[in-house]
């Protein structure tokens, strides 16, 4: 008897002919996580689960919470393995009940029997199992509709394993299988949602961040690597690009419509993340705005920012109000980073009252005042990047 970890493959189990290219970079994967953890471990997969087992000095509990952030699994269970018997699968069940059942008032037998040459059929190993419990554990019944947990016991080709139905995985596909892109990691509550979600459809992600020194303060730079490294925990390497905007906002002022000034920036924002994602090979930009959620996030204002790319940009809590995205942030762990009170670029030099229906004639205008070239130039050039993760 051992103890193992099962992972369950998500959409990667309709891949057909590709599905081998998205197999390797999960597994990829699952071997960097397992890098961060005491131990040795052994991968096997088969019959679209994943099978992970540690040696004696393996840290299972590091290594499940890891594998829960994995993209491309549903589900992350915690079981052991025993010999295909009956005997030896009730064994298991009396010594790990407690375990498997955590607590639970209700519960039902699930018995998926992948070798048809297993004695028993799925509902008498059910049967069978469901008694001993009933028999060895007080306070617990059989509830088949809505059962509190699932004690699940799998016949596979070698062994049984058996656990306690698991947990919800990342889900999503693996990092890497979709191409790369950059976000525009602020500060705030909604860029990282962006990060996280585009991330979770395969993804790679790099960011970059837009300060205002001396109007920000390198604790503001500090919040972001924060978050950062936390979206790398579920995304893995993430190179952050730190660009000063001080010259730009201070090129504007005086210059420019006052109202106007968010705007502005966010079209040079636009002009200079695509520069870099050009310079690094990403196919995309990501940015967390959501429709209505400020004056530079009504339709009009998110027109004339798109206006200036060339490159598509993706915008995953476009839909979402704050509360769905606040709850997101809470799941994925950057809300509490994101509320550091620490300043944003973006709020130095934001007009009293910004222009909501803003005309692309009215900007460019505006930017025939400025330097345009030479401005994004010179932040280009002058840009940080810090490797995290």
């Amino acid at each position: 008897m051992k103890e193992v970890i099962l992972l369950k493959y998500g959409e990667i189990v309709l891949k057909g002919l590709n599905r081998g290219y998205f197999d390797n970079l999960l597994l990829k994967r699952v071997r960097k996580l397992l890098k961060e953890v005491d131990g040795k471990f052994n991968l096997d997969y088969s019959q679209s689960t994943l099978c992970i087992r540690g040696d004696e000095n393996a840290d299972i509990d590091k290594a499940f919470s890891q594998m829960k952030k994995l993209f491309g699994i549903i589900t992350v269970c915690r079981g052991v393995e025993c010999e295909k018997d009956m005997d030896a699968i009730k064994k298991v069940l009396v010594d790990n009940g407690e375990r498997f059942l955590h607590g639970a008032k209700t519960f039902k037998c699930v018995a998926k029997r992948s070798d048809k040459r297993f004695p028993l059929t799925s509902p008498q190993i059910c049967a069978e199992c469901g008694e001993l419990i009933l028999d060895n554990f007080k306070d617990i019944t059989v509830d088949v509709i809505n059962p509190d947990v699932n004690i699940t016991i799998e016949i596979r080709d070698t062994a049984a394993f058996v656990h306690g139905g698991g947990e919800k995985g990342a889900g999503g596909m693996p990092v890497g299988s979709n191409g790369s892109a950059l976000l525009l990691l602020s500060g705030g509550i909604d860029s990282p949602v962006a990060g996280y979600m585009t991330a979770k459809r395969g993804v790679s992600i790099d960011a970059v961040y837009f300060e205002s020194p001396p109007y920000t303060s390198e604790a503001a730079r500090e919040k972001v690597i924060l978050l950062a490294k936390k979206l790398s925990e579920y995304a893995g390497r993430i190179y952050l690009h730190c660009v000063s905007v001080t010259e730009i906002q201070q090129a504007m002022t005086g210059v420019c419509e006052s109202k106007l000034f968010t705007l502005l920036l966010r079209r040079f924002m636009v002009r200079i993340a695509e520069k870099i994602a050009n310079d690094i090979g990403a196919n995309a930009l990501i940015t967390g705005e959501s429709i209505g959620q400020v004056a530079s996030q009504t339709t009009a204002s998110i027109a004339v920012t798109n206006s200036v790319a060339n490159i598509p940009i993706f915008r995953p809590c476009i839909g979402l109000d704050k509360e769905e995205i606040v709850a997101r942030a809470r799941s994925v762990g950057t809300f509490d980073i994101s509320g550091l009170p620490y300043e944003d670029c973006c709020t130095v030099f934001t007009p009293k009252h910004p222009n909501t229906r803003p005309t692309e004639e009215l900007l460019v205008q505006e930017e025939k005042k400025l330097d345009i070239e030479g401005l994004i130039e010179r932040a280009f050039t002058n840009k940080t990047c810090i490797k995290i993760g």
